[in-house]
């Protein structure tokens, strides 16, 4: 189902019309049914989220999922309301009867391999008494046709031993690719490069960290960068945050967007973390030139911009960093505000320790920064565009 409703935005703003579309246990919104195209503003997981009416208004519907997610939402009218509550309700009722099922399908095939491993262990070692006892036999001297026979029994029990394997097979691959379809859409590319972490939470979080750094460090000099930062970031935990049991890594999310021909879309989570990806670049190079024992600050934000950012930007943005620079501290104000009691940087293992933590963390960073690079440069997702 798909329409427009109204949807409370904040106090100054208020309810805003925009356009809605119900799909595949997902409530995705847009600016407009015009600029679906553009990718969607946020979107609830309906599987997880409760739907209340509002007490006394006729026309409102929310959608909440308490403590991370709400949308308030208004229908033109009462009628139209109905009919939103129907296909939510009706959404909602079979998400949970397919995952009701699915858990019974697990349960039982859990059980079935079970008992499956139980054969196996049963014919391992009868296979064993069987090898032992052909050993015993050459080593009495026993009779050809004795042989014979202790090799029919080995024949045998291999046969079955290999038939209950299969099965075993069988039993699990129905068990858990069923499970891992839910992880990527049907039809994403392969992943096979890619070992899934639920890491997700933990890189964002990461990356948040680095803001108020930037901000000790410079806020000024570093405020374009943060703008970037701080915006990209939200809009991959706004992804995330959508379906966050099918998003557990970054590179799902590429690989959902990919499958659903957003990836490239403007203001995709893709799109975001093509950005950031750029800005953790660009901060990587700055202290590397540092701990390579550059202390001209100003001149290795300029060299790290030129090797990162700079070709991705036009002449108004070149601009803006250009002036920006400009304010870059001294490189002793700099080592200043690395340290969380004044005067700290001025004494003997300032310098040491310095390095020492940069050739922990910059390692680090830059095998986190290979695994995306991979990732854009196998689906071609790699822009040139220039803002």
């Amino acid at each position: 189902m798909e329409g427009m409703l109204y949807k409370w935005t904040n106090y100054i703003s208020g309810w805003q019309p925009r356009w809605f579309v119900l799909d595949g246990g997902t409530l995705s919104y847009y600016d407009s049914q015009e600029d679906a195209w553009k990718g969607c503003k946020g979107s609830i997981k309906i599987s997880v989220c409760e739907i209340q009416v509002h007490s006394s208004d006729s026309t409102r519907v929310d959608l909440t999922i308490p403590g991370e997610q709400y949308f308030y939402l208004r229908a033109i009218n009462a009628a139209e309301r109905q009919k939103w509550l129907v296909a939510l309700g009706t959404a909602k009722a079979c998400l949970t009867d397919n995952r009701t099922k699915r858990e019974k399908e697990l349960q039982e095939n859990t059980e079935a391999l079970k008992t499956k491993m139980s054969e196996l262990r049963l014919y391992c070692d009868l296979l064993l008494q069987q090898v032992n006892k052909i050993k015993e036999n050459d080593e009495l001297g026993d009779t050809v046709e004795t042989g014979i026979d202790t090799g029919n029994m080995v024949k045998s029990t291999c046969t079955t031993f290999l038939k209950t394997l299969e099965e075993c097979m069988q039993i699990a691959n129905r068990t858990f690719s069923t499970d891992m379809a839910t992880q990527s859409p049907p039809g994403s590319p392969p992943v096979a490069a890619i070992k899934p972490q639920k890491v997700c939470y933990k890189f964002l979080d990461s990356c948040y960290a680095i803001v108020p750094v930037l901000d000790k460090l410079g806020s000024t000099v570093f405020a374009p960068v943060k703008m970037d930062f701080v915006g990209n970031i939200k809009k991959i935990n706004q992804k995330l945050m959508s379906d966050p049991d099918n998003f557990p890594t970054l590179q799902s999310i590429v690989l959902h967007e990919i499958h659903t021909d957003v990836a490239q879309v403007r203001n995709s989570a893709t799109e975001a973390l093509l950005w950031l990806r750029r800005g953790l670049k660009f901060l990587k190079e700055f202290l590397s030139e540092v701990n390579a024992g550059n202390q001209d600050i100003q001149g290795a934000l300029n060299n790290a911009y030129g090797k990162t950012l700079r070709q991705y930007h036009g002449w108004v943005v070149r601009g803006v960093f250009a002036l920006a620079l400009r304010a870059a501290p001294s490189y002793q104000s700099f080592s200043a505000a690395l340290v969380s009691t004044e005067g700290e940087e001025k004494k003997s293992g300032f310098t040491s320790g310095m390095h020492r933590d940069l050739g922990v963390y910059l390692p680090a960073m830059e095998r986190q920064l290979g695994i995306l690079d991979v990732l854009y440069e196998e689906y071609n997702l790699e822009s040139d565009e220039v803002v």
